[in-house]
Formats: C-alpha cells, structure tokens, sequence
C-alpha cells in the first residue's frame, strides 16, 4: 500500500495553499462549539476554518514513510500537503501573529499506521521552533498551550497511555471511555447514528433526549469534552433542530463541513 501511494504522489501536481492574514482570523468571533469536520477539503484548510471563528479542526492523515499527509482518500494525497504544511506552521504563524482564538483544538484522524504516524507526529512537535505552542503533558500534570492536539482514528491508545511525556491527547469513545482521566482523554466521540434515531423531523423523542443529556452531564463531571458526528449538515429545518438541541444540552463540539452555515446558526 505505501509503495503503491508513494508511485501516486509522484504524479501528482503541487497545490499550494493560500494564506489568511492574522488579522482576518483575529477578528472572527471565536465560536467555542464549532469544530470543522473534514477541514482539508476546504479551499484553504485552516484558514477558512479561522476565518468563521471555528475554534476546532479535523484533519485525516495518511502515514507514510517520514511524511504525514493531508487527506481523507489516497488519491487526495499531495506531497505539499502535510501535517505541518497545512496545519503545524499556519498555526504557529497564527499564534505568533495574535490570530489564533483561545483553546485550539486539532483533531488528528490517523487513517492508516496510526502508531509509526504518532511517533513521527511526536519527533515533529518537538521541533524547537514549535516550542511553547502545544498542551504538553509531562509526569502527570498537563500545561495548557494554545493549541491541544487530540488522535483520533487509527489511535496507538496503549502507546500514548504509557507516555510520560507527550504533546498529544486521546479521543475516546462515548461508549466506553467517559470517566477516564482527562489528562489522557479529554474529548469523547460518537456517531450521531449509532447512537440516536433522531435526525431533526419533529421532536427528539424523549428518552433519547435524557440519555443525551446523561452522556454529556456524565463526560463534563469527569472533565472531558463530547462530540458526535455524522449529524445532519445538509441546510434545512433538521439540521437547525438537532444543532439547537446539540447547543441546549451543552455538546462540546458541533461537528460540520458547513463553516458559514454553523458560523450563522452559533451567533444568533
């Protein structure tokens, strides 16, 4: 498989990125619950994001080799678009600029070698130039930075759980990881589908609506952050109500690919 991606990347073109003025990302109204769903195939990953005040991303990442690459498909792959390229710099540059909004969130969706891809991700954040610009958790105790990285996806959970040291965090499942410490797993994720039959048309039946709400009174009591995706994103009056519902019950995250639309819909 890696040879094969490999022999692709080759042929393909190289598609830089362009840039977002600090000034514009600063001036966006952080939007604490809007978490940018498949970000990279926005025309400008990150960027848009910032621009619509969305104060968490989602970035899927192929392993391969030394290189982390941007894309939810193989054929996505270009070897310009990487996890730092795309992601770790701009960042950087937006916090050193005064454009990055309070308590960032970058989720990794490792697809494939989730394990050499987070000990590679690890020798990345340790780059001195990043310095001071990840949540670091270090000998039990957890600093704050500007920028928390969560692994998702293919996670080498046991790995990351015997680190001692480390600039990255777990997400865990809402099925079985609530409880856990938050300093390894602070967020926890569902499929909306797997866990409720409600999709917007009429009232959330009622105990749904309780075990809702129990999931994220429960998540929050042990200081851990909640998300679900695959909810409805396509405009319209079902995906107005499951969000108004997700706002009610405190969801952590609102999941979208729809920037403008959440961005609308949050600042009301």
């Amino acid at each position: 498989m890696r040879t094969f991606l490999l022999s692709l990347l080759g042929a393909l073109a190289l598609v830089a990125p362009s840039a977002l003025p600090a000034q514009a990302a600063a001036e966006a109204e952080p939007l604490p619950r809007a978490h940018a769903h498949n970000d990279y195939l926005h025309d400008r990953p990150l960027h848009d994001a910032l621009e619509h005040g969305f104060t968490s991303v989602e970035a899927d990442i192929y392993t391969l080799g030394d290189e982390l690459l941007i894309g939810h498909d193989p054929f996505q792959l270009r070897p310009d678009r990487t996890i730092e390229s795309l992601y770790l710099d701009p960042l950087l540059e937006q916090w050193n600029d005064g454009g990055l909004p309070p308590d960032f969130q970058l989720l990794i969706d490792f697809k494939t070698f989730g394990a050499d891809g987070y000990e590679r991700l690890d020798e990345i954040q340790r780059d001195p130039k990043y310095a001071g610009l990840f949540t670091h958790y270090a000998d039990g105790e957890v600093t704050p930075g500007p920028v928390t990285v969560v692994i998702s996806g293919d996670k080498p959970y046991e790995l990351i759980e015997g680190m001692t040291d480390r600039y990255a965090f777990l997400d865990g499942s809402v099925g079985g990881d609530i409880g856990r410490d938050p300093a390894l797993v602070p967020l926890v994720s569902a499929d909306w589908t797997d866990s409720f039959t409600w999709n917007g048309s009429g009232e959330m039946p009622a105990e749904e609506r309780t075990e809702l709400e129990r999931v994220v009174e429960d998540a929050h009591a042990a200081g851990q952050r909640v998300r679900f995706w695959a909810t409805p994103d396509e405009p319209g009056p079902e995906r107005e109500a499951v969000w108004r519902v997700l706002d009610e019950v405190g969801v952590d995250h609102i999941n979208t690919d729809d920037l403008a639309g959440l961005q609308e819909f949050l600042s009301r």
